[in-house]
């Protein structure tokens, strides 16, 4: 398998599991509690770090493609 193909590969994988597993965390947590402050903020970091993750591998896997 190409170099790009396995970057391209990962960044999905890597958005996929950091979305779902915020999304996962934030399920688990209880929205009424104040208790419960840093797993909401830990969800919300698996959440955001999808979203910068996965498209830096993507430029990354690009990149590589062109320098081909």
């Amino acid at each position: 398998m190409r170099l790009t193909t396995i970057l391209t590969l990962s960044a999905l994988l890597a958005t996929g599991f950091c979305l779902l597993g915020g999304l996962w965390i934030l399920l688990q947590v209880d929205f009424s509690k104040s208790e419960d402050m840093l797993a909401k903020a830990i969800g919300f970091y698996f959440i955001g770090k999808a979203f910068f993750v996965g498209p830096m591998l993507l430029a990354a896997s690009r990149h590589e493609h062109r320098r081909q």
